[in-house]
């Protein structure tokens, strides 16, 4: 039988598997074991074939322990990693540990595992597109550093970081490096993988942001992007649809941005920053 590994049991990581995982075991793994029993029971109900585990993203040992539980099932043919923690959840160091090592970890050893024709997709985020470029140095160093020296890097250390934000987006900047470094080892497997960078999505946690401290902020960032509106996990969906299907054939070591505009406003309309 076929595996898809989903991490993050969140709404859009369920998206991508209701789209794709059909026919397939589903082992879900979160930090919260209550996460994955909840997505895992919705997506039983409805006639998927799933398995939830705990899974830790900043833990090598507890990524390595999902995949050979996955391996018990089958092949592993598809990975969606929709795991990680956001700005105002969490402090720089667990921003960069989870995010930013763990990501590369999980790509790493699934890249040792996938089976031929295998794909996969991680969820960034608009936020690495905001940032100002890094020198080609430092994007060079974030795509290939070997993960357990990622954190030693200069550029990541605690003076040279202002604020989760910008931890964050430091994070998902090395997401789309790290993507394209790996595209090349997968490719020696037969295996594709890419990135989807979404913007404003409505999820819980979305809507406990917009009725947080920060909501102000994200209603704004919608109502003047072109779109005019917050994007759905089914249109993210959509993307990684294509992306994992045989339509994507041709994409791998890719990010897509979807962001209803968000960024393009960020830097040539209304959410321009007033300097």
């Amino acid at each position: 039988m076929d595996v898809m590994i989903l991490t993050g049991a969140g709404q859009i990581g369920m998206a991508i598997a209701r789209r794709m995982g059909y026919g397939k075991k589903i082992v879900i793994g979160d930090k919260k074991t209550e996460n994955a029993q909840a997505i895992s029971k919705i997506m039983n109900d409805a006639g998927f074939d799933t398995v939830p585990m705990e899974m830790d993203l900043s833990s090598r040992e507890s990524i390595k322990n999902l995949i050979s539980e996955a391996q018990k099932y089958g092949d592993i043919k598809m990975l969606v990693n929709a795991a990680g923690v956001s700005p105002s959840q969490a402090p720089i160091e667990a921003i960069l540990k989870v995010d930013l090592y763990g990501t590369a970890v999980l790509l790493e050893e699934v890249g040792k595992v996938i089976a031929k024709g295998g794909t996969g997709v991680t969820i960034s985020s608009q936020s690495g597109h905001r940032m100002p470029a890094l020198s080609p140095e430092a994007d060079e160093q974030l795509a290939v550093t070997p993960a357990e020296d990622l954190l030693k890097l200069d550029i990541l250390q605690p003076e040279n970081i202002k604020d989760t934000l910008h931890a964050y987006q430091m994070a998902k900047r090395c997401n789309e490096k790290r993507v394209m470094a790996e595209s090349v080892k997968w490719g020696e497997r037969g295996a594709r993988i890419n990135s989807i960078s979404p913007g404003i999505i409505v999820t819980p946690l979305a809507i406990d942001e917009f009725n947080g401290p920060r909501g102000d902020f994200y209603k704004n960032m919608f109502a003047k992007c072109p779109a005019g509106r917050p994007g759905t996990a089914d249109e993210v969906a959509n993307v990684a649809e294509l992306l994992m299907s045989e339509k994507g054939a041709f994409i791998t070591g890719a990010d897509f941005l979807i962001d209803g505009g968000a960024t393009a406003s960020y830097f040539y309309g209304p959410l321009k920053p007033e300097v």
